[in-house]
């Protein structure tokens, strides 16, 4: 697994979740199915869960997951394109 998996990872915790998770909950998805990917990735096993806020930032910047002021309460949530 590389950094830029985690984008992936993070909308397909959303789209399990109703589209809309808090980043709790996306990171136990991805803990639940990435582990073992995540425990031979390197580095990235040290720092994967700050990259996941980063990831989430960039999928803003990309349209495909709304802008913080029109998500609820903490929540992550896809655009409904």
């Amino acid at each position: 697994m590389i950094k830029n998996d985690l984008k992936k990872c993070v909308v397909k915790a959303l789209e399990n979740n109703n589209r809309k998770a808090k980043i709790v909950d996306i990171c136990r998805f991805i803990w639940i199915n990435y582990e073992n990917e995540l425990c031979k990735s390197g580095d990235l096993f040290y720092t994967w869960q700050y990259d996941v806020r980063w990831a989430g930032t960039k999928l803003r910047k990309d349209g495909i997951m709304k802008s913080a002021e029109e998500q609820v309460n903490g929540y992550w949530e896809l655009t409904d394109t």
